[in-house]
């Protein structure tokens, strides 16, 4: 695989357009793009997860409380 070619940019209106080659295809739909003094870095955007948000998260300091306190024990159950 190519490590870099020439490509033209497009105005269309305000934007500037950039059509990317085949061979450097990125999966997904969504970017990320960024700009680093010259360059412009465009990366696939990460996928959200429910652990990565989870994460991201504060412990909980709390007691959980004892829902079963007032409950009978099982063996002193009649069906």
């Amino acid at each position: 695989m190519q490590t870099e070619q020439l490509v033209h940019l497009e105005r269309v209106g305000s934007r500037q357009m950039l059509y990317i080659p085949r061979e450097f295809e990125l999966a997904g739909d969504d970017v990320l793009i960024r700009k680093e003094g010259d360059r412009l870095i465009v990366e696939p955007a990460q996928k959200s997860s429910l652990l990565a948000y989870l994460a991201t998260l504060e412990p909980i300091e709390d007691e959980f409380p004892d829902v079963d306190a007032d409950l009978l024990p099982l063996d002193e159950i009649d069906l």
